[in-house]
C-alpha cells in the first residue's frame, strides 16, 4: 500500500498498491479503510552506529532480517539488547550455539511466568469450555490491570517481589543486583516476561550468561567493552529495537490535501480527527494487544450499522473543541517510542480523544453508543430529504 486518497465528492477512497512480484502499481477503490498495520516499521529495525563495525569477521544480524541459512551451531553468539526480543532469542539460541551472551547497557524487567496456564487448565476440567474460557478470560485480564496497579502505586514493593522471582530462578550467588535491577521503576517501560524461567533456566545450566556493561567498539573477533573486557563472538545479533511507523506508512490525502497525522487527534482510540471513513486497530502496551482490538472492531461494526441504518455516506471525527490540547499518542518512556511519536496522531487532554490503557475505561467507553457529538456523518439520511454530501444534525445522528 503506498496512499490512499478520499474524495468527498464520491465518498470513497482510491487505495494505490504496489504488487510485490513485479512492482506494477493499480488502484482499488473503497468506502471506507481499516489499518490493521499496526504501528512497527516491519521493513527494517533500528541499530544505532557501532564503532569498528566494519571490521568484525563474522555476520550481524537484526532479527528483522533474519537470514534463513544462518546456522549458529556450536557458536559463540552475542545479543545485544535487554528487550523482549533479546530475552526471547537467548534461550532459544541458546538450544544449539556453543554459549550465547545477552549484553545489554542497562537491564529489564524480566519476570518468569507458566508456559501454561494452571487456573484455565483446572477450570476446563471443572467447567463447561465456554463457561471455563470466560472464567479464565476475565481472571487474566484483572490478573493484568492489578499487575500493572500495583507497580504504579507500590513501585518499591513490587521491585522487591519481581527481584525475589528473578533470585529464586538463578543459581545462588548470582549477581541479581548487577544484570536485572533496572534504574526505572515497574512498568515505567514494558516488562519482559519468559516462559517456563527459561531465560533463567539457559543462563543457570550454563549455555547463556547476561553481560551489563557498554560498547566501546566491535573488533575483528567480537565486541570490547568499556570495563576492558572483550567479549569473543563468531555471530552478532543487534536486537536493539524497533522503529515505529503509523499505518504502514501509507501516505493518507483527503479531497488532494496529504494529511499530517502529527496536527490530527485520535478519537476513541480508533480514528482521526479529519480523516473521514478511516479507522484502525491499535492495541495495549500494559495489556493483551487484543483486548482493544476486539473492542475496536466491534464499535466499528456498530459504528458502519448505524450509517448504513441511516444511509449516510461518510462519517469523520471533528476536533474542534478549543480547550483540546495534545500530548503523545503513547506516553510510555521507551527510546523507540520517544523516536517515532512525532509520526503519529496525538492523543487529546480530554476523551473522547484520549487513548486509555484501560480495559474497563474503554469497554465502557467502546461499548457505549456509535454516535457521538464528536463526529460528523454525511449523505442521504433515510426517510429524510437531505441530499448526498448534506451534512447529518445531531438530532439525525442521535435517531
Amino acid at each position: 500500500m503506498l496512499r490512499a486518497d478520499f474524495s468527498s465528492d464520491k465518498a470513497r477512497w482510491t487505495v494505490t498498491l504496489e504488487r510485490t512480484g513485479d512492482g506494477e502499481q493499480f488502484d482499488v477503490t473503497c468506502g471506507v479503510l481499516f489499518s490493521a498495520a499496526g504501528y512497527y516499521d516491519y521493513a527494517g529495525g533500528y541499530t544505532p552506529h557501532f564503532e569498528g563495525r566494519e571490521d568484525f569477521r563474522g555476520p550481524i544480524v537484526h532479527p528483522q532480517q533474519w537470514p534463513e541459512d544462518l546456522d549458529y551451531t556450536g557458536k559463540k553468539v552475542v545479543v545485544i539488547g535487554s528487550g523482549a526480543t533479546a530475552v526471547t532469542l537467548l534461550p532459544s539460541m541458546a538450544e544449539k550455539a556453543g554459549h550465547v551472551t545477552m549484553l545489554q547497557r542497562s537491564p529489564s524487567y524480566v519476570l518468569p511466568v507458566p508456559r501454561q496456564d494452571p487456573i484455565a487448565n483446572t477450570l476446563r476440567r471443572l467447567l463447561p469450555e465456554t463457561v471455563a474460557w470466560r472464567v479464565s478470560r476475565r481472571i487474566n485480564i484483572n490478573r493484568q490491570r492489578l499487575i500493572l496497579a500495583l507497580s504504579r502505586r507500590y513501585p518499591r514493593q513490587m521491585r522487591r517481589l519481581i527481584r525475589k522471582f528473578n533470585a529464586g530462578a538463578l543459581p545462588a550467588g548470582y549477581a541479581v543486583d548487577t544484570h536485572f535491577n533496572p534504574r526505572y521503576n515497574p512498568w515505567d517501560q514494558r516488562l519482559c516476561v519468559v516462559p517456563d524461567s527459561d531465560m533463567f533456566k539457559a543462563i543457570s545450566s550454563g549455555a547463556a550468561s547476561v553481560v551489563t556493561d557498554r560498547i566501546v567498539r566491535f573488533t575483528g573477533g567480537g565486541i570490547l567493552l568499556e570495563s576492558g573486557t572483550e567479549l569473543d563472538a563468531d555471530i552478532i545479533v543487534t536486537a536493539t529495537g524497533l522503529n515505529m511507523l503509523p499505518f504502514g506508512g501509507i501516505a493518507l490525502h483527503v479531497d488532494g490535501q496529504a494529511v499530517d497525522l502529527h496536527d490530527h487527534f485520535i478519537y476513541k482510540s480508533m480514528m482521526v480527527s479529519g480523516v473521514p471513513n478511516f479507522a484502525f486497530a491499535l492495541g495495549y502496551t500494559t495489556n493483551a494487544w487484543t483486548l482493544k482490538v476486539d473492542l475496536v472492531s466491534d464499535h466499528l461494526c456498530r459504528l458502519l450499522a448505524h450509517m448504513d441504518r441511516h444511509g449516510y455516506a461518510t462519517v469523520t471525527p471533528v476536533a474542534d473543541d478549543p480547550t483540546l490540547t495534545g500530548r503523545p499518542f503513547l506516553d510510555m518512556d521507551t527510546a523507540y517510542i520517544n523516536r517515532a511519536m512525532h509520526l503519529f496522531p496525538q492523543q487529546g487532554s480530554h476523551a473522547p480523544w484520549t487513548v486509555s490503557q484501560d480495559y474497563a475505561l474503554d469497554r465502557a467507553r467502546l461499548g457505549g453508543p456509535a454516535e457521538d457529538p464528536a463526529l460528523k456523518f454525511t449523505g442521504t439520511v433515510v426517510g429524510s430529504a437531505a441530499a448526498p454530501g448534506a451534512t447529518a444534525t445531531p438530532e439525525e445522528a442521535a435517531a
